[in-house]
Order: structure tokens, then C-alpha cells, then sequence
């Protein structure tokens, strides 16, 4: 049955909320590159084992083993870095930038500081064995090996940078030239309002496949026995609890009902509980795939609306 949609929350005072609670914070990567292009030559002459025409060819080389423990060290590290940024932050319209509460800055910023020296130790580690990565890729690419391709160290090819630009119109611009202020001031309510669709968006999304999965492993059989699932498929619904808690940017009252209704279905539920008892599956399944159902007819039937609803209420919260 369609779901019938309330009127949202108030566009101005969502964005407002944004703009007052939140900091855009920026993340990016300094990583050695593992391949080049093979040169013309080279490709002529690769493509001449196939009869074809090199300018019809692509081909690369590898440069370093990355399966090399050291150097998936350092791979772990930069995944358990925007990992940890995603999960203080809610998505921004520009690539690389990300909202975070600004009461978290300071706990994002220390955090940081101990990734940064984990992967300078860990680069350090790789640069030990990087004359061994060396001799074993000239074994490997013969002839397509190439000293120069290679920096002397490889201290100084891996780093993590994170900075907290501004995205608000700066405030010298209101006394230079009053009416591009007032366009930048049109232009960031745009974006923050960008923002709290996109946040809504990923947390219907993730609410969506977390309790997919959960009630995919919790109902029926597997060779006559309960499906076999792990404690992540619980865990991982009590953590996006918490995190929804401290990202919900107050778009969606339909969400907020949902994620109450799935909270308190799994309060007080352990793992453990679900595997020994089928009466606790049962419900459990039961409960969870009521929310799911209304989950998929929102995420199907609801208007792709804008949150910028009111326009001029939002200048007048600005003034």
C-alpha cells in the first residue's frame, strides 16, 4: 500500500541546523602510483603478438607487488581512515568533503594525528624492503622495467591531509559587493540543502540493506537449520543507531519513526539470543520486515522533493 507522506519538517530550519552544528571537513591522499603506461614502442610492439596496431592497444605495467604485507599495511590504513571519516560525517555535494559535527572536530583531529604516524611507520617499514619490491619487479616485468620509474625513498609518497575549509560566503564580501554576497548566500543555502537530501538519502539506504541482510539470514533454513549469520549483522544495526543519532540532520520524520521502530524491536537483543532461540527470530524477522516493507515503498514511491523548500524563509533566518 502506498505510504501516505507528511508534510516535511521545515526546509529553512533544517538547513539552518546544518549550517550552525556542522563543519565541512576535507580528506584526501598523497599515494605512491603502482602502474604506468606502457610507451608507444612498447605497445607497438605487445600489440604485434596480437597482429594488431599499437595505437589500437592499451597496456600498462605494475611497478610494485601490492600484495606485499607492507604494502597492504599501508592499504589497511587508508581504509580504516575514510571509514572513520564516513562515520562522523554525513555527505557533501562536493567530492572529498564531508559535514561533521563541529563538537567532534577536535576528537576527528587527534584521531587523524595517530593515523598520520601509523602511516609514517608503516611507510617506513615498506621503504625497508623497497630494493627487495624493486629486484622482484625487474624480475617479473624484464625488458618494461625501468629504474626511473621509481623514487629514491618511498618516504614522502604516502600521507593523509585533511583540512576544514570554509563553505559559508566570507563576510568582507557583504561590504565589497552586497548583491554577489547575497548570490553566494543563495548558492551555500543550495549546497546545505543538497546536503541534508544527500544525508537522508544514505541513511535510507543504509537503514534499507542492514535490515535486508538481518532479515535475510534470520528467516528460514539453510539444509534444515537456521541460516547461519554473524554478529556484525546485529552490530552493525545498533551502530547505525548511534551514528544516526548524532547525524540525523531532521529532514525525514518518516526515518526518524523507522529507525525508532527498528531500535526498539532490537533493544536488549544480543546475537547469542537470536542463534539459540526460534521464537526471538521469529519476531524479530517479523518486526524488522514491517519496517523494510514501508522502507522500500518510501524509497520508491516518495517524490524525489528538494529540501530548499521556502526560499525566502531561509533569507529571513539568515538577516
Amino acid at each position: 500500500m502506498p505510504q501516505t507522506l507528511e508534510a516535511p519538517p521545515d526546509s529553512a530550519d533544517v538547513i539552518q541546523r546544518l549550517r550552525h552544528a556542522m563543519a565541512a571537513v576535507r580528506l584526501s591522499f598523497t599515494w605512491l602510483g603502482v602502474r604506468r603506461t606502457l610507451t608507444h614502442q612498447q605497445r607497438s610492439t605487445a600489440a604485434g603478438a596480437f597482429g594488431a596496431e599499437g595505437d589500437f592497444v592499451s597496456a600498462g605495467k605494475k611497478l610494485i607487488d601490492t600484495r606485499h604485507p607492507k604494502f597492504k599495511a599501508l592499504t589497511t590504513i587508508r581504509g580504516e581512515v575514510v571509514a572513520f571519516w564516513k562515520n562522523l560525517s554525513v555527505p557533501w555535494p562536493e567530492p572529498g568533503i564531508r559535514l561533521m559535527r563541529q563538537d567532534q572536530v577536535d576528537d576527528f583531529n587527534r584521531r587523524m594525528q595517530v593515523f598520520t604516524q601509523q602511516l609514517d611507520e608503516r611507510v617506513a617499514e615498506l621503504n625497508d624492503h623497497f630494493d627487495e619490491l624493486k629486484d622482484s619487479a625487474r624480475d617479473r616485468l624484464g625488458s618494461l622495467f625501468n629504474e626511473s620509474d621509481y623514487p629514491a625513498t618511498l618516504r614522502g609518497a604516502f600521507a593523509i591531509t585533511w583540512d576544514f575549509p570554509a563553505v559559508e560566503p566570507p563576510s568582507y564580501l557583504r561590504r565589497l559587493n552586497p548583491e554577489l554576497y547575497e548570490q553566494e548566500c543563495d548558492r551555500v543555502r543550495s549546497r546545505f540543502a543538497e546536503a541534508a537530501r544527500l544525508a537522508e538519502e544514505a541513511f535510507f539506504a543504509e537503514l534499507n540493506d542492514l535490515i535486508s541482510h538481518l532479515c535475510e539470514r534470520l528467516s528460514g533454513s539453510q539444509d534444515g537449520k537456521p541460516k547461519v549469520f554473524r554478529d556484525s549483522a546485529v552490530t552493525n544495526l545498533t551502530d547505525f543507531f548511534t551514528r544516526f543519532r548524532r547525524l540525523n540532520v531532521g529532514s525525514s520524520e518518516e526515518l526518524e519513526r523507522l529507525v525508532d521502530q527498528a531500535q526498539n524491536t532490537l533493544r536488549g537483543v544480543r546475537p547469542g539470543s537470536l542463534r539459540t532461540s526460534d521464537g526471538l527470530r521469529q519476531h524479530v524477522a517479523s518486526q524488522l520486515s514491517g519496517v523494510q516493507s514501508v522502507l522500500d515503498g518510501l524509497m520508491v514511491d516518495r517524490p524525489r522533493r528538494a529540501i530548499l523548500r521556502s526560499r525566502r524563509r531561509a533569507e529571513e533566518n539568515d538577516r
